[in-house]
């Protein structure tokens, strides 16, 4: 009976303590060569591809994805691979904690091919990211010009790959003059031109002799799409602290929320200063520097999970030479103001842009969320750059003829959308391709 009972205490002792080793050494903690049991911080080293080698302080450790326990403290990172830009960070590593890479690394000669091959024209991204819609005018069938519909979707079970036609052009129907608009639900889009607007459904062939012209219904039609634009901008907005909404709403241009709805991408038209703390610290947050004095023209990023904003992309201050002194007794010369008259835009079309500014930073030719929500798209001069969301690791990805102002990312992130036609004579159409990032 003893026996029993010892044995007995003895096993609930053993599972009492192994349970308690293994919940501490979960937590990080490992036993030093003097004895001391030290608690240490998990390193999850990941990156897309895998297979990457790692290095820790220049000393080359492990291969990704793996984990690894290392002292709380600082630690520059590097994971490179072949074929592709390095990656590089320094990162703080806290007792307990898991601390993530999620490097994205980015081929050094990118893939390159082409997605239309009939000419590409008057670009428009639908809202939902997944359609692009466009005009050919130089088909070499006169059947084929008008407007086409691209999916941009790698559904497996879609019908047709390759650009859609959804509008012929006519002698009544001047697509290269027209405006476009998508709707919010990117189903339909809107073109305008003249006195006309026509609603094209982007699924289906319009007819456009037949098309019905919505000119009389056009102000409730957009006054329905404004109501519905306005409400998705006002339910994401309102996850992020007051101080970020009214930044974002007042005193900020080209705003434009992640994919993943947690952070918020700007360009700042005032001054501001974020206090500290707007929200309760997490654990294991990034540890790159972040800037809360905000200055007028820089685009920043706000993460509302981590309470925490980076410096993306820093306007470059223009100096302003000193003029020379006049000579004594010279007199300035009074000259008046020169008035410059700008034509105004017809009513609609000013609606149009206001709507396309709020649907992606494309319409700006401003920074754009990559799909990952963890990279922003930069357009510099001849060149495409992406940046990590808290300002490191900026890699440029393409550099070479394209259409300025033309550059979208696939649905899936896999693809940067360019327009370009290589520099050939001007009678070769300029076309749409795609720059693979994997």
């Amino acid at each position: 009976m003893n026996k029993r009972v010892l044995f007995t205490f003895l096993s609930f002792v053993f599972i009492v303590v192994g349970t308690i080793l293994a919940i501490r050494y979960a937590e990080g903690y490992r036993p030093t060569t003097h004895g001391i049991v030290k608690a240490t911080g998990l390193l999850a080293a990941n990156s897309f591809p895998n297979g990457a080698s790692l290095y820790i302080n220049g000393n080359l450790t492990s291969a990704t994805d793996t984990t690894i326990n290392l002292s709380p403290g600082s630690y520059d990172l590097e994971i490179r691979k072949e074929g592709y830009f390095p990656w590089r960070k320094k990162v703080e590593l806290d007792s307990e904690l898991v601390t993530q890479t999620n490097a994205m690394l980015f081929p050094t000669a990118p893939g390159l091919s082409p997605l239309t091959y009939i000419g590409a024209d008057h670009i428009f991204p639908s809202p939902d990211g997944q359609k692009l819609l466009f005009m050919t005018a130089s088909a070499s069938a006169q059947h084929d010009n008008g407007l086409y519909i691209l999916d941009l979707s790698d559904n497996p079970l879609a019908l047709q790959r390759g650009p859609r036609q959804i509008a012929q052009e006519t002698s009544n129907s001047p697509f290269e003059k027209a405006q476009y608009l998508w709707s919010p639900d990117s189903n339909q889009v809107l073109v305008s031109w003249g006195n006309k607007n026509i609603l094209l459904d982007a699924n289906r062939f319009t007819d456009m002799e037949t098309a019905q012209d919505i000119t009389v219904h056009l102000t409730d039609t957009l006054a329905t799409w404004k109501t519905e634009l306005d409400r998705q901008t006002q339910v994401a907005l309102s996850r992020f602290p007051s101080l970020i909404q009214q930044i974002a709403t007042g005193s900020a241009i080209q705003v434009h929320i992640s994919p993943d709805q947690y952070k918020l991408l700007y360009t700042a038209t005032a001054s501001a200063t974020l206090p500290a703390t707007l929200l309760s610290p997490v654990p294991a947050a990034d540890s790159q520097p972040q800037e809360r004095t905000i200055a007028p023209g820089n685009t920043y990023v706000y993460d509302r999970r981590e309470d925490r904003n980076f410096l993306v992309e820093q306007v470059t201050p223009v100096s302003t030479p000193t003029p020379s002194p006049l000579p004594k007794n010279e007199k300035k010369s009074e000259q008046p103001a020169l008035v410059v008259a700008t034509p105004q835009k017809p009513s609609i079309f000013t609606t149009i842009d206001v709507f396309n500014a709020q649907y992606s930073g494309f319409y700006t030719h401003s920074a754009q969320w990559l799909p990952d929500s963890r990279h922003v798209i930069i357009e510099g001069p001849g060149s495409i750059t992406i940046i990590e969301y808290d300002g490191t690791n900026t890699t440029q990805i393409y550099a070479g003829p394209f259409i300025p102002g033309v550059i979208y990312p696939s649905p899936n992130g896999s693809e940067i959308i360019i327009l370009t036609n290589f520099n050939q004579p001007s009678t070769v159409p300029q076309n749409l391709y795609a720059v693979s990032l994997k």
